[in-house]
């Protein structure tokens, strides 16, 4: 298994939030990615560095929020996520790291 290093690039981190926590019951993952990430490219990514056979990958651009942080505008950055179906019988344990 070749490990490209544009893999990484697609890739950010992964979400562990509650909500992703409930969705790793239903086989499914979520990370951030690249905000110009494509869908083919996430799923190629998350099957090379994880060995895992992705069955669909969905994503969505969070919007960046103006915030005040000790008195100063901020602007958060957007954010890409992908929420990555995996097929049965596969699963990632994110909490380990890569």
């Amino acid at each position: 298994m070749s490990m490209d290093p544009r893999h990484y690039d697609v890739i950010v981190a992964p979400v562990i939030t509650e909500k992703s926590t409930n969705l790793s019951e239903q086989n499914k993952v979520v990370f951030k990615v690249a905000i110009d990430a494509t869908k083919p490219q996430i799923k190629t990514a998350v099957e090379k560095l994880f060995d895992v056979k992705v069955k669909a990958v969905n994503t969505l651009v969070t919007k960046g929020k103006t915030k005040v942080f000790r008195g100063t505008r901020g602007r958060r950055s957007d954010v890409k996520k992908a929420i990555v179906t995996l097929e049965e019988g596969h699963s990632i344990d994110v909490t380990t790291g890569l």
